[in-house]
Order: C-alpha cells, then structure tokens, then sequence
C-alpha cells in the first residue's frame, strides 16, 4: 500500500532547474539597462575600434556573470526540436555564401555582409536596436 509522499513504484519526477534570479535579473531592470547600454551603443560609429571595444567589454561582462554562477540558469534542451533543426539550414546556407564572398574578395555581385550592413549601419536608431538585439539575443544564452 503507497502512502501520500511515497514515490515508490512511480517515475521519479524531474527536477527544475530553475532558481531564484537575484532582484536585478528581471526583466524589469535589464530591459531598461539594456535599452541604456544600447542607445550608449548606437553612439559609436559602425566598425570602428570604440564599437568593438564596447562589444568586448559587455560581452565579457555577460560572460562573466554567466561563467560566475551570478545568475539563475534556465534549463537547456537535450536536443533541438524538429522546427529548431530547420533553422540550420538558411544559417548553414548563410554562412556558406558569407564564407566564400569572403574568400574571393567582396564585389558588387557577391557583397559580404558588412559590406551589405555599412550603410544602414550609419543611421543611429539601426545601430541602437542591433546592440539591444545583441545583448537580449547574448543574455539568453549567458542564461543556459
């Protein structure tokens, strides 16, 4: 005879591994710091050494928090899903044509994608909403 609280004879149930996010990890507060950090970003032009500069310093800043077990982890998935796997192949694809315009120089027919990137990357909203796309896009993997 089972008793309430006794798994015997039951498929142990998983456990979550989700904790308890610290008071600034919430999307309260880093939605407007990342809109900070962004509009800060938008500031500095397109490939210059400012701008990669500011992409190493919060990128490792994330790392950091991530690596240093200061924030709550999501679980990951075991494996990618049918619909995940499907989004392989336009990157692999991308990544292919990115590779070989690189590879035989970047001309008007076969352009890279900075080249592709350069001009909308001279008006300042589009750099701002790629940095917050970039730091929400990064702080969901420094989460797994």
């Amino acid at each position: 005879m089972l008793r309430v609280g006794d798994n015997r004879g039951m498929d142990p149930q998983p456990e979550l591994a989700l904790e308890r996010a610290p008071s600034w990890d919430r999307p309260l507060v880093l939605v407007p710091a990342f809109a900070v950090l962004a509009l800060i970003g938008g500031f500095f032009p397109s490939f210059s050494v400012a701008a990669n500069l500011y992409v190493l310093v919060l990128g490792g800043a994330l790392t950091w928090l991530g690596l240093g077990g200061r924030t709550a982890k999501r679980p990951s998935p075991w494996r990618l899903g049918g619909a995940a796997r499907w989004w392989l192949l336009p990157t692999v694809i991308f990544l292919v044509v990115e590779l070989v315009s690189f590879l035989y120089g970047s001309t008007d027919a076969h352009p890279t994608l900075s080249v592709l990137m350069a001009e909308p990357l001279t008006q300042y909203p589009v750099r701002s909403l790629l940095y917050f796309a970039w730091l929400g896009g990064f702080w969901g993997l420094v989460r797994r």
